[in-house]
């Protein structure tokens, strides 16, 4: 299934990602279940795309956070689309801890499983070994924190902020096989693209700040008009003179340059922060009808 968009010659895949998914297939038959991390704003296009050939048959769990800034209606046809293809899908608040113990829970009942079938073949029991895998900045270190419940991963702000393999315990009866932040050598399209660097996942570098703004507004425009009014006092964008919009949020949120210019760099700045923080009320930016 791909978006309905032309390709891109975007290309980001820093050798640490390469080298990762080489670490990850030695790793794989160690691994009896693997969580992947996604955000639940951009659940398609966070998604990693090769993921089921590294990991072939091994069981799956979808974790999807930042469920508190997702538009949950639209969640649901995601959890729906993932659950018809294998996965068991939890929706986590990293925020305010919730549905943590989910995690923990589905992954003992696969251990009970897997054990049940080692006892019928006179097999000892086994501790289980979860690999934990995401793209950069969905979560995936604060989600170790919160399951092993001290700090053990760093937590940035920055895409790739974990770079190696390693080893974490949650308890006696599991483990973790934490990676590094994985993207795909080249992006399947401009609204993936696109889509990755309004959240943060993707390295600002990589994309225009400006088209990336422009896209923010365009898509609320096009899905939740409501929050542009709310926020900027918005009511109807003109797409074909899109430096007016700026221009109003420019001077109502204040960015404005001496002798009294807008100043656009941080106005497409503050476009992004009040995307990723939630001030746009909530949003889901891959659309389940928009897939082919």
């Amino acid at each position: 299934m791909e978006q309905n968009q032309a390709k891109t010659n975007i290309n980001w895949y820093p050798g640490h990602m390469a080298k990762s998914k080489g670490l990850i297939k030695e790793k794989l038959p160690l691994i009896d279940v693997v969580l992947e991390v996604i955000d639940a704003r951009i659940p398609f296009s966070s998604k990693i795309r090769d993921i089921d050939k590294i990991v072939r048959n091994k069981q799956r769990i979808l974790i999807m956070t930042k469920v508190d800034l997702c538009d949950m209606s639209e969640t649901k046809k995601w959890i729906t689309y993932y659950e018809n293809l294998g996965y068991h899908v939890i929706l986590v608040d990293l925020l305010n801890n919730k549905n943590i113990d989910l995690i923990i829970k589905k992954c003992k009942d696969i251990l009970s499983e897997l054990n049940n079938k080692m006892k019928l073949k006179g097999m000892m029991k086994k501790n289980l070994r979860a690999l934990i895998i995401g793209i950069p900045n969905v979560g995936k270190s604060t989600l170790i924190n919160r399951l092993v419940g001290k700090k053990v991963a760093n937590v940035g702000n920055r895409p790739g902020v974990t770079k190696s393999l390693s080893w974490i315990r949650i308890d006696n009866s599991l483990e973790l096989l934490d990676s590094p932040g994985i993207l795909w050598p080249k992006f399947e399209n401009d609204k993936i693209a696109l889509n990755l660097a309004a959240m943060g996942a993707i390295k600002e570098e990589i994309l225009p700040l400006d088209d990336v703004a422009i896209y923010i507004l365009t898509m609320l425009d096009k899905y939740y008009p409501n929050a542009l009014n709310e926020r900027y006092g918005i009511t109807n964008m003109d797409t074909n003179d899109i430096i007016t919009t700026l221009d109003t949020i420019g001077k109502r949120r204040g960015a404005i340059l001496k002798g009294g210019e807008i100043d656009y760099n941080k106005v497409y700045k503050i476009i992004m922060k009040d995307l990723t923080d939630g001030s746009l009320g909530p949003i889901t930016f891959d659309r389940y009808n928009e897939i082919e």
